[in-house]
């Protein structure tokens, strides 16, 4: 059995919740059997013990990393010391959080909301990445994007519209713009919850996109290879 630290950096609103769980019950059920799952709430200043861990994921969050709060401070300065002691795996908000702090940049994009089912192209095969594929799609729901990669990350998914879609450190980091562990209802219910902010042609394209087959199963099966294979050192 894996153990898996959760870094709960934001939750779904309340109502969405009830309907669909938390985002820690979302990885679960992504990862499926396996995996014992300990949540940390890192906004109430919350951290695991990286050693103590095979891997952790940050999760989502509303906030922005340049807000300049003071646990997301924190949060970065646990990114750093972190990487090398266990797996690090960043979804979205997770994705800039790792870039932002491994020395990359983070901005809210001039392109506007990414959100629906978005495919992103595969630009290095990892060796968790089994079975491959040219590319995947998967739900995506944000505004920021890493407009820097950090200097010592490799690109292994892009779009373009989110060019850093994909990032991994070594052999023991990655990070992913989209939501593998968003199901479509739930990427449905959040951005038609959001359609006044989003703009309503942008939703219904978005809506109409969560449609179609994802990819959802092929990227949780490649993230539990990347937890369970042990880093070379």
């Amino acid at each position: 059995m894996s153990r898996v630290a959760v870094l709960e950096t934001g939750a779904p609103p309340p109502a969405l919740a009830e309907r669909h769980g938390d985002y820690p019950a979302m990885f679960r059920d992504l990862l499926g059997d396996g995996h014992v799952i300990e949540t940390f709430r890192s906004q109430a200043g919350e951290w695991p013990d990286p050693a103590a861990f095979d891997a952790a994921i940050i999760t989502g969050s509303a906030a922005g990393v340049y807000e300049g709060q003071p646990w997301i401070a924190d949060l970065l300065d646990w990114i750093r010391a972190a990487k090398g002691r266990t797996r690090l795996i960043g979804v979205c908000f997770g994705h800039q959080a790792m870039a932002e702090a491994l020395g990359g940049r983070v901005e809210k994009s001039g392109k506007g909301w990414g959100v629906g089912l978005h495919r992103y192209d595969v630009r290095s095969t990892e060796p968790w990445m089994s079975p491959s594929a040219p590319s995947v799609a998967i739900p995506a729901s944000h505004q920021d994007q890493v407009v820097e990669k950090p200097a010592a990350a490799r690109v292994i998914l892009s779009s373009p519209f989110t060019p850093f879609a994909g990032l991994a450190w070594d052999d023991d980091a990655i990070s992913l713009q989209g939501h593998p562990e968003f199901t479509p209802a739930y990427a449905a219910d959040l951005t038609g919850s959001r359609r006044d902010r989003i703009g309503a042609a942008v939703t219904d394209e978005a809506l109409a996109s969560l449609a179609l087959p994802d990819d959802r199963a092929r990227v949780g099966a490649w993230l539990r290879r990347f937890i369970e294979t042990r880093p070379r050192r």
